[in-house]
């Protein structure tokens, strides 16, 4: 019976990702066919097989259309990643990078890096997004280690809210201040819309690396979410997951707010339903949920440019409709630990 069990549990897993990598190569071409220019899917096919630059289509598929897509993919996966391991590491349901700080934190580095250093190239802009991640991730971390008390989900979650609050004022101001505020507003809107293959260059590497983090120390978060206790017992290292985790959040979140701004619920969302599907165990949860993390911002970055033709709809006003609603659900169960 258990051999039986472990197959059956294997098939349905191969299904869930077989369907789950086949919904994201549907809306990665989708993102790439739909726009204010529509382009049927055979040109894209073409565009693929033998390029032709005298083609207008074919030149928006390779330096609009194509890095879009790819940016959202990557964006989303580091997104819903970053907020599987914030859950894990914290056993808070409720923690997600926009919710508990981390994003207004390097909104806020990214606010300052405008105001006080205005040139520069992009790879400087993202090592100011990864500075206030990693001071927003950090002090949310320190709250949580060095708390006397086992604090509650929703107690951490309000804390980290005051602190993202905290972030956001600073931003406004300093926008306000040093007359930044049109170049601030894009990170505060969230969006994919001025997105290069720079961009792409620059979000790939560091979202394998973060992604390649988070698998090393997947099979130590599946046991920290056991419990303290039952962690110590099987000698697991707690200090150890924790700076390798912090490691890969900064890295993913700072890249997905330096290249498409301040995009809120995907990692709040995304780890809750693939959880009820494939269980606890983060060796399966974290891919799984890179995919899934794909899937819905590709789909709400289509959603962002067919709301309202030809101008586009923030996405973070897109993840928000879906994100505002399980929020409060969960925070209704009274934020139960994972």
């Amino acid at each position: 019976m258990v051999v039986l069990s472990h197959i059956k549990r294997k098939g349905s897993l191969f299904i869930w990702a077989s369907s789950s990598l086949a919904a994201v190569f549907l809306c990665f071409a989708l993102s790439i066919s739909l726009g204010a220019v529509p382009v049927p899917l055979q040109v894209i096919a073409e565009a693929f097989y033998s390029f032709n630059p005298q083609l207008m289509e074919h030149q928006l598929i390779k330096e609009v259309r194509l890095p879009r897509a790819l940016s959202a993919a990557l964006t989303g996966a580091a997104l819903a990643v970053t907020g599987t391991i914030m859950q894990g590491m914290t056993r808070n349901p409720l923690a997600d990078p926009s919710i508990i700080g981390i994003t207004q934190g390097a909104g806020l580095a990214i606010a300052i890096y405008l105001a006080f250093f205005s040139s520069g190239s992009y790879w400087i802009l993202l090592a100011w997004s990864f500075l206030g991640s990693a001071a927003a991730a950090s002090a949310i971390m320190a709250f949580t280690v060095l708390s006397k008390d086992q604090l509650s989900p929703v107690s951490l979650t309000l804390a980290g809210a005051a602190l993202g609050t905290l972030f956001s004022a600073l931003s406004t101001g300093i926008a306000l201040y040093f007359q930044v505020s049109q170049d601030i507003s894009f990170w505060f809107a969230g969006g994919l819309s001025g997105v290069k293959w720079q961009h792409v260059y620059i979000l790939f590497p560091v979202t394998m690396l973060g992604l390649g983090l988070s698998l090393i120390i997947s099979r130590s978060l599946t046991i920290l979410s056991l419990g303290d206790e039952i962690a110590a017992g099987l000698g697991e290292s707690k200090k150890n997951t924790r700076i390798i985790g912090l490691i890969a959040v900064i890295l993913l979140s700072g890249a997905a707010v330096a290249i498409a701004g301040a995009i809120g619920f995907i990692g709040l969302v995304v780890p809750h339903i693939v959880r009820s599907i494939v269980g606890a165990d983060y060796r399966i949860l974290l891919p799984f949920s890179a995919v899934a993390g794909a899937f819905l911002l590709l789909l709400a970055d289509i959603g962002a440019r067919m709301i309202n033709p030809p101008f586009e709809t923030p996405v973070s006003a897109i993840t928000a409709l879906i994100g505002v609603p399980f929020f409060l659900w969960l925070s209704r169960r009274g934020g139960r630990s994972l």
